[in-house]
């Protein structure tokens, strides 16, 4: 007859398991596993010993407020001889005696989140259940342990801004593993509005990355729930910080999560998206962070941006459809059993809030072969994310009288698509992922395929002039530059024309702002064969107080032939750079070892600098917190902005120190320093 062990005492082994299981990040004062993978406890027991064949002992987990056998947010069993990886299972791993070791294991698909554990009816224990990545069973597998070291257990990254000809870094910390993240991203999965309406289902669905993923998306942003981030386009923060002020994801999700749910102002589509990646990867999902430049949102799903100027080249909003410098969104790796074969992988979802979705304001997952392939049934949101690296682009002259017509434009779209490369700080282009290359035979079809006829069909107008925007090779914020308008004329007749060229403040999301400089020339004359360039002066004293955050300027240049009454629009963004941040390290790094690191900014403008900060944070180096030094006094012109700062690194390897430099004239100019931190 089986006698049931009688169990005095328990250690759950936090911290070899921890370890095992790769979350000894998140501390080890709990048990956090992950699926499919066995964990040890050891039993210390009452009276008795443990006896092969004649002990037993019965087991209970529950995950959720409704668990339920059928949902598999619940199950019972007993020991067994052996292992069985692919359910809820337990068998002793140590010889005959007083004190026992345990081997569990769940299933590969076992609901992610917070489980109890009960043992023989009596003794009852608590534990975290992540996806494991590491696990083959696992719909997020990966088999490359660099991909995992960089996609789940790395804290921090580059995500990369300004515009495809002037590609900028921005460092960021999202430390997944710092105190209290892991509670807060729980804490997300169980204000979704779907577990308030129904738990128990819920519960059920987070065994599954792509509903896990989906809820993300629709979390991150607040539109529709008690979500993490409110989004905000306009130059006025009142209320909160500007988006530039964040320099990582944690204080975010401590601010969210200690504020009883309220959304933390403000985000744009680059936070948005760092922090759905902090979540993913403190889950086990694997994610990162992607930029795609002139990124097209395409409002009413006909794959057609279009575009409406004046006589003096400047745009009239009459849609909602735009073209962004660039935008942001995350990509997930996971397999997609709800789909056809051939499109496990990369799934692409965005988390700032653009278009609803089902009724809710989230984006996919969607596969990237998907929009590669123009199959723009696939779930989930393909038509959208398809337009936002491939739309067409029409731009139309509305003219006083009302009347339009189309005007002769070259403007690309889904252009440079980029994301971190795996182990270094460089950019790797995965533009291919998305799209085949432009004017190829794969490209046709797929265009094909996907109904995009305006792209298909369309045929380069091309009325023998040629007009372009050349820049300066270096334009630095407090400096005068000289950028042109240069129109060629390639036909055999005189040309006779009208040029208007401007310069406007623009954000990285195509809102204008104030004008820079401007020019009409209302005779541009050409000979057959001739060109002629048209200068215009960019001096700070005019832009630099029409400068957005995002220190960008949109040149546009709108020529009109006299003869034919044809229009022509050249349009080109350019970001100024900001100055260099210098980090310097004193002493040697080394783990639990007080550090110290000198920090200047040169002061590159012609007026002084007034209320300096610097902001710093890295994982695992500041604790989780933000060190914050103010300078006394101000910054002249040409001087240096310069503070020493003092931490405590926690954990040893390769970490990030982020920087952001504040003041009235120079506004969250960012910098890092890679440090390796020995034992």
């Amino acid at each position: 007859m089986a006698q049931a062990l009688d169990i005095g005492r328990w250690d759950l082994e936090c911290e070899f398991n921890n370890t095992d299981h790769r979350t000894e990040l998140n501390g080890v004062d709990r048990l956090v596993v992950r699926r499919g993978q066995p964990f040890t406890i050891n039993l210390g027991l009452q009276s008795g010993a443990y006896q092969p064949g004649t002990s037993s002992l019965s087991f209970v987990v529950e995950t959720g407020p409704q668990p339920h056998d059928q949902y598999g947010t619940r199950a019972s069993f007993d020991l067994s001889p052996t292992m069985d990886t692919s359910r809820w299972s337990a068998a002793i791993s140590s010889p005959p005696g007083d004190m026992v070791a345990l081997s569990i294991c769940s299933p590969p698909d076992a609901p992610i989140g917070r489980w109890n554990m009960t043992l023989g009816g009596a003794q009852r224990f608590e534990f975290v259940l992540l996806f494991n990545p590491w696990c083959s069973g696992d719909m997020v597998y990966m088999d490359n342990e660099e991909d995992l070291k960089e996609y789940v257990l790395s804290q921090d990254g580059i995500i990369f801004r300004g515009n495809y000809k002037h590609i900028l870094s921005t460092p960021w910390n999202f430390g997944q593993f710092e105190s209290g993240i892991l509670d807060a991203c729980l804490r997300i999965l169980d204000t979704n509005p779907k577990y308030q309406r129904n738990p128990g289902k819920d519960c059920s669905g987070r065994r599954n990355p792509i509903y896990v993923s989906r809820v993300l998306s629709a979390m991150v942003n607040c539109n529709d729930d008690k979500g993490v981030l409110l989004g905000r386009w306009i130059d006025d923060y009142d209320g909160g910080v500007s988006p530039l002020f964040w320099r990582g994801s944690v204080e975010i999700l401590q601010n969210w999560d200690r504020s009883a749910c309220q959304p933390v102002r403000y985000g744009q589509c680059w936070v948005f998206a760092a922090v759905a990646c902090s979540v993913a990867r403190a889950l086990g999902i694997p994610c990162r962070v992607i930029t795609n430049y002139l990124s097209a949102h395409d409002s009413n799903s006909n794959l057609v941006i279009e575009r409406y100027v004046d006589e003096t080249g400047q745009p009239v909003q009459k849609s909602r459809d735009m073209i962004w410098n660039y935008h942001c969104w995350v990509e997930s790796w996971m397999a997609r059993p709800d789909l056809e074969s051939g499109f496990d992988g990369w799934q692409a979802s965005d988390p700032t809030p653009q278009e609803k979705s089902e009724g809710v304001f989230c984006c996919g997952p969607v596969p990237l072969r998907a929009i590669k392939e123009g199959e723009i049934a696939a779930k989930y949101d393909a038509p959208f994310v398809f337009a936002e690296v491939n739309a067409d682009v029409m731009t139309f002259l509305r003219k006083k009288d009302g009347s339009t017509e189309k005007v002769i434009a070259s403007t690309l779209v889904g252009q440079k698509i980029s994301t971190k490369s795996v182990g270094s700080d460089s950019r790797e282009d995965i533009t291919h992922l998305y799209k085949y290359p432009d004017g190829s035979d794969e490209e046709r079809r797929t265009f094909e395929k996907a109904a995009h006829k305006n792209k298909q069909l369309q045929q380069e107008e091309n009325a023998g002039l040629h007009l372009t925007i050349k820049v300066s090779t270096e334009m630095r914020k407090g400096c005068d530059f000289d950028v042109a308008a240069v129109v060629t004329n390639n036909t055999s007749s005189d040309k006779k024309c009208r040029m208007v060229f401007g310069s406007r403040a623009v954000s990285y999301n195509g809102t204008l702002g104030e004008n820079c400089g401007f020019k009409d020339l209302l005779n541009v004359e050409l000979s057959p064969g001739g060109e002629r360039r048209v200068p215009l002066r960019l001096n700070y004293s005019k832009y630099g107080g029409a400068l957005t955050e995002d220190n960008a300027i949109r040149l546009a240049a709108l020529l009109i032939d006299y003869g034919t009454r044809q229009a022509m629009l050249a349009v080109r963004n350019i970001v100024l750079d900001d100055p260099e941040i210098k980090v310097r390290i004193l002493g040697e790094p080394k783990e639990n070892r007080k550090l110290a690191a000198e920090i200047t900014l040169q002061n590159p403008l012609s007026e002084p600098l007034e209320n300096c900060c610097f902001s710093i944070e890295g994982a695992n180096l500041t604790g989780g917190q933000t060190i914050t030094e103010r300078l006394g006094s101000s910054v002249g012109p040409g001087e240096e902005a310069k503070v020493k700062v003092y931490f405590t690194p926690t954990h040893s390897g390769l970490r990030k120190l982020v920087v952001d430099f504040d003041s009235n004239k120079l506004c969250h100019v960012k910098g890092y320093r890679n440090v390796i931190i020995g034992k």
